[in-house]
Formats: C-alpha cells, sequence, structure tokens
C-alpha cells in the first residue's frame, strides 16, 4: 500500500463524520509509517536501519541519526517493554573529529549480538565514505546494550567488499555476517569465535540482493533482502534452508507483488514470544531525518512467509500474539472540534475536508476535543492527522485529560498533504475525556484534521 493511499482511506472516513461515533475498546496499537515520538527527546525516533534486541524483558532498537541528513552524527539505542513507548536512551557512538566516525561519513545498518562467552555485546556496520567507494564493515564492542561502545576497526571481510549488512546468532550461538559484496553477490561469513573478525565464508548468493536479515524457526532458516534499487523500495524477496551453506530455494516474494513490500526495504526481522515482525524502512531519500518505520506482523506457515496486512494493528507482547485494528472511531476537526485563540479552520482541496490551522503560536490557538469515548480505561493509541508544509518537524503540546504530552510530526510534503503522528496516553472509559492541542515551546502545530482511536 502507498502513502497515498493511506490518506485516502483517512479521508474517506473523515467525510463520513458523525458529531460523536460510539466508544471502542482501548488498545495500544503499531501504526506503520506514522511519526513516532521518544520520551526524552521529544523528537521522531531516529534508529534507521534498525535492529531488536530484548534481554530481560526490555526491548532495545540500535539504529542510525539521520537529524542532520545522511552523514553520521551517531548510532542510537531507544528502549521499551512493550515496543509501543520509546525511550531515548544513549548515543552508542558518537561523531569523531576524525577517522572512520568523522566528519561526511556514512555509518549504517548497526546490528548488535551478545557473545556469551566474553560477557561482550558486539555491533557490527557498514562503514563507508561519502561517495561509498571504501565499502567496508566496522566493528565495536560495550559491556552493556545500549552502553558507550568502543570502536575498534573496519576492514572489507575476506577481501570482499561489504555494504548493506545484517548479523545473526544461531542457536548454537555461532555468529554470522550477512553482507552485500556488491561484485559478487550477497555473502553469509561466519564470524570467528569473539565475533570481532570474519573467519570463512558459509554461502554466497549471485543474485542482487542486500539489506539482508535472517530469521530462523526450527529446523528452517529464512533468509530476507532487498533488491539493488538505491533509496526506492521495491519487492523484497525471500528464500529458505535447512542449512546456512544450502542449498537455497528460490527467491520469492513475501509482501504482494507490486507493492513494493508496503513501500519499505527489509531491516530486520524479529521474534518476540512467537510473535515474528518484519521491520522495514520507508526511506525519504531528500529527508533521511524523515524516514519512517513499517513493522508488520510476519506469518510463518512451513517454508512460507507472508505479509497479510499494511494497516494499523495490536502486538501483545506477553503471548506472542497480534490483532489487526478493526474498529475505529473518527473525531474530524470541523465536525468535532472547539476552536480558541489564532485557530481557523482552513479549506483543504487535498484533505477533501477542513482541517484547523493556526494551532500554538504566540497567540495560543487550541483545538479541544471533548466527549471523547472509550469503552474502557488505561493507555491507548491516538492517531492523529494532520499537513505539516515545513520542511522540519512541528511539534505540539497535546492534553489528555490534563496530561501534557509533547508531539513531534514529520513534514508531510505540503499543508494539504496529510500524514499521521501517533500518541499513547492514558484514558478514562466513557465519553469524559478531553484531547486539546496548543503550542509546545511557543511555537505552531502543525494543521490538525482530526483524530482516530481504535
Amino acid at each position: 500500500m502507498s502513502p497515498s493511499t493511506s490518506i485516502s482511506r483517512f479521508v474517506a472516513l473523515l467525510v463520513q463524520l458523525l458529531p460523536l461515533a460510539p466508544a471502542v475498546s482501548a488498545s495500544l496499537d503499531i501504526v506503520p509509517g506514522a511519526t513516532w515520538t521518544a520520551a526524552g527527546t521529544n523528537k521522531h525516533i531516529q534508529a534507521h536501519g534498525t535492529g531488536l534486541f530484548e534481554t530481560d524483558g526490555v526491548y532495545y532498537i540500535i539504529g542510525e541519526n539521520h537529524t542532520a541528513g545522511a552523514s553520521f552524527q551517531s548510532i542510537n539505542c531507544y528502549s521499551s517493554t512493550n515496543l509501543l513507548d520509546w525511550t531515548f536512551e544513549n548515543e552508542l557512538l558518537t561523531l569523531q573529529s576524525s577517522g572512520d566516525l568523522g566528519p561526511s561519513r556514512i555509518v549504517e545498518r548497526p546490528k548488535v549480538i551478545y557473545n556469551d562467552n566474553t560477557k561482550q555485546y558486539v555491533m557490527w556496520m557498514h562503514i563507508d565514505d561519502s561517495s561509498y567507494a571504501e565499502a567496508r564493515a566496522g566493528v565495536a564492542t560495550s559491556a552493556s546494550v545500549c552502553g558507550d561502545y568502543t570502536y575498534l576497526n573496519a576492514s572489507q571481510p575476506l577481501g570482499f567488499q561489504s555494504r548493506d549488512l545484517g548479523l545473526f546468532k544461531d542457536t548454537d550461538g555461532t555468529g554470522y555476517l550477512l553482507t552485500e559484496d556488491r561484485e559478487n553477490g550477497l555473502r553469509i561469513d561466519r564470524l570467528s569465535a569473539d565475533y570481532l573478525t570474519v573467519e570463512s565464508n558459509v554461502h554466497l548468493f549471485t543474485a542482487d540482493y542486500e539489506a539482508p536479515a535472517v530469521y530462523k524457526t526450527g529446523d528452517t532458516y529464512f533468509m530476507f533482502a532487498s533488491q539493488l534499487t538505491g533509496w526506492s523500495a521495491n519487492d523484497n524477496k525471500y528464500t529458505t534452508a535447512t542449512n546456512l551453506s544450502g542449498p537455497w530455494s528460490d527467491w520469492a516474494d513475501f509482501a504482494p507483488a507490486g507493492s513494493d513490500t508496503y513501500d519499505s526495504q527489509t531491516s530486520f526481522v524479529a521474534d518476540i514470544n512467537g510473535l515474528v515482525m518484519y521491520m522495514g524502512d520507508r526511506w525519504v531519500s531528500t529527508d533521511l531525518a524523515a524516514s519512517t518505520y513499517i513493522w508488520l506482523p510476519l506469518t510463518i506457515s512451513g517454508t512460507t512467509a507472508s505479509l497479510t496486512t499494511s494497516s494499523p494493528w495490536t502486538p501483545s507482547v506477553a503471548d506472542g500474539t497480534w490483532t489487526p485494528v478493526s474498529a475505529t472511531t473518527t473525531y474530524g476537526s470541523k465536525s468535532n472540534g472547539t476552536l480558541s485563540g489564532s485557530a481557523v479552520s482552513l479549506s483543504c482541496s487535498g484533505c477533501s475536508a477542513e482541517i484547523v490551522g493556526y494551532l500554538g503560536g504566540p497567540d495560543n490557538g487550541t483545538l479541544t476535543f471533548s466527549e471523547v469515548a472509550f469503552s474502557s480505561a488505561g493507555e491507548n493509541t491516538v492517531q492523529i492527522s494532520y499537513g505539516n508544509g515545513d520542511s522540519t518537524q512541528r511539534y505540539c503540546a497535546v492534553s489528555v485529560n490534563g496530561v501534557t504530552h509533547v508531539v513531534a510530526f514529520l513534514p508531510s510534503g505540503g499543508p494539504q498533504s496529510l500524514s499521521t503522528s501517533v500518541l499513547n496516553a492514558v484514558v478514562n472509559e466513557g465519553a469524559n475525556n478531553v484531547i486539546s492541542f496548543g503550542a509546545f515551546e511557543g511555537g505552531y502545530c502543525p494543521d490538525i484534521a482530526g483524530i482516530v482511536i481504535s
């Protein structure tokens, strides 16, 4: 599904608004492609090319920080206990004055595995210059998953190029580097016992694939990878084997053909207590900081893998299950909102509805939704439909029953081009909930088209 298709569906909901819709059960949802605001920064999560690591019931994502463009700034780590509320923890590697981590350098796709013998967390990453001429793999270590990492070195493993890469730790503890060698193909290389060097090649796929991720269930290995189309999305593929050295099956689609893997590129495939989750990047090549995350439940049946939805969904970390978001209630800014201060309704030809602008600012324009109904109390995901014509993020103070949250809103491509940002907040049972939008530090919010609860 393309971003424009998602917008069209949301717009269709706005057009059909009733004054107040029936209450629905509270739930916490993953909304693919939305702006995800991190606690600790109040900004969209910067962990692109990420991997997922779990320890002691806490989940960590580690990825690229593109706040200021494509060149290396830092490798960031965020934590969560439910896959939905993320908190910034640390910059694991930071910009140096020179060297591999210096200015105008490329550091991409950091992946971390734990070495049970050395008690070290080992990170491998793609290291390059701005022209992508070096094609090397770098390695770093730390005593804790989200601690400061010590950068060791970079090389071309076994003398071959290394670009988009991944890591895999097998059930017997053996570590493998998965990496794209542009001249020869996609490589599976065995790591040394301490995971710090590459010892030997295990398999070479001569087809042109990159961005590899391996998932294992029982005796079957699944290799997921992207075709070579630069920053543009494509139909990613997968193949299976009962041994990493092969033979491997023919490559096949795991998302609907022509969907370009729901406009994303494979980054990682995670197992959360039996819930298999595809993790991809929806790259915005002209503004990498605005790239979003496509996390979707992946169905594994025998040797078949498939993505069956690109819509919001509700994960259950405790029992490894998930449910699609089926019942939603939409509140439109024009139909259900109350305006004050500088806030005004604006016509929106690109939205097929009216939206509210001039929220926040020096006159603190506000938009308030009263009597928002939920059928049960607890933390709930609120989807916020907005337009942000700026080239940078906007921010808004969103109050839910008197508790203020800072929410980030990525550029949407224009004030009349709608995107979604998500807020997870505690709500009351019944129709006595009040959600309002106002200024954060005197700035303007984006234009708000409405909210959707599930």
